[in-house]
């Protein structure tokens, strides 16, 4: 049981939580997205995302300087499973889709232009 309890252990955090809620809006996500759009440092992120990557939820891929991000668990595994009940429970949470809508709005301003204070980043 290390290994559930492991599982939910890494579920009971709430920016673990939105960094899995945001990885399921889109294929992959750069750390600069995921701290622009939570409002936390790139170490808070990395942090994260290190302890998810630890434990299989997510698998990251280096571009320059830049780590990109992506869910990794397999289908039909645990992890899928609670990942679904994880997006049926949110789907109906204003909050979380605030933040999904906070994505968008990120993702569209850092396409739009990589000079502004809103799209700081300059991985895309």
């Amino acid at each position: 049981m290390k290994t559930e309890a492991r599982l939910f252990k890494s579920l009971a955090d709430e920016t673990r939580l939105k960094i899995l809620w945001l990885l399921m809006a889109k294929e992959e996500l750069c750390v600069c997205d995921i701290m622009g759009v939570l409002g936390i440092t790139q170490s808070k992120a990395s942090r994260h995302l290190r302890y998810l990557y630890h434990l299989g939820w997510v698998n990251d891929r280096r571009e320059g300087v830049w780590m990109n991000y992506r869910l990794s668990v397999a289908p039909g595994s645990p992890e899928d499973k609670q990942l679904k009940l994880l997006a049926d429970i949110l789907s109906s949470r204003p909050e979380a889709l605030a933040l999904r809508e906070r994505l968008e709005q990120w993702l569209s301003a850092k396409t739009e232009t990589k000079d502004s204070a809103a799209a700081a980043c300059q991985c895309s």
